[in-house]
């Protein structure tokens, strides 16, 4: 399929992590009749990173032209993306819910979180200042990089602490939960939080 075969779909960024937002590119999680991908092409994963900001647009059109000329490899890149997605999404949840956190998809994250290290480094600035910088060789792994550090780096800090899985049985959704008393329910209030309360709603009334 053309890696532009359809328009580009408007992620909803509510994890307040880029690596909590990835994973939250299919939804809802736990809802088989509803559940839909959004990561279905390499058009929507540059989509995805450049609506993040972790993809600037010059280099997205340049993958999305090597894409169109070399869609096996750009077919490859996709399947890693969902690899990394679910590995991110099983790691993180498990740890939410207290359960057992399995070694593949944890080794999943390091082997991608290795292979973007690798093509980062540390540039020295006209005005003397360091800054991080990715190679811009034209890997169409690209997109795949600051997402699989960004788990790296939220599994390895305290911030791991406020993650979140939205309340909504059916969502599946994570969040970092930065509120004030750390008691943020879900993903999004006006989606998940409206329909929870619409629910109880009707349940009140269906049962007076």
């Amino acid at each position: 399929m053309d890696p532009a075969a359809h328009p580009p779909y408007e992620f909803e960024l509510t994890g307040g992590e880029l690596c909590l937002d990835f994973a939250n590119t299919i939804g809802p999680r736990h809802d088989p009749d509803r559940v839909e991908d959004h990561l279905r092409s390499y058009s929507d994963l540059v989509s995805w990173a450049r609506q993040t900001g972790s993809l600037p647009s010059a280099w997205a059109e340049r993958l999305l032209r090597a894409a169109r000329d070399r869609l096996p490899a750009a077919q490859l890149v996709v399947a890693r993306a969902l690899q990394l997605r679910e590995a991110i999404y099983t790691v993180l949840a498990a740890r939410v819910r207290g359960g057992k956190v399995p070694r593949e998809s944890l080794h999943a994250i390091e082997w991608e979180a290795a292979r973007a290290a690798a093509h980062r480094h540390i540039v020295c600035g006209t005005d003397g200042a360091f800054s991080w910088t990715w190679d811009d060789d034209g890997d169409l792994g690209r997109p795949l990089w600051p997402v699989a550090l960004s788990a790296a780096d939220l599994l390895t800090s305290g911030r791991l602490a406020l993650v979140r899985e939205c309340a909504l049985e059916t969502c599946g959704w994570l969040f970092l939960d930065t509120s004030r008393n750390q008691t943020r329910r879900w993903c999004d209030m006006k989606v998940c939080g409206n329909r929870a309360k619409a629910r109880r709603f009707y349940e009140r009334v269906r049962t007076h």
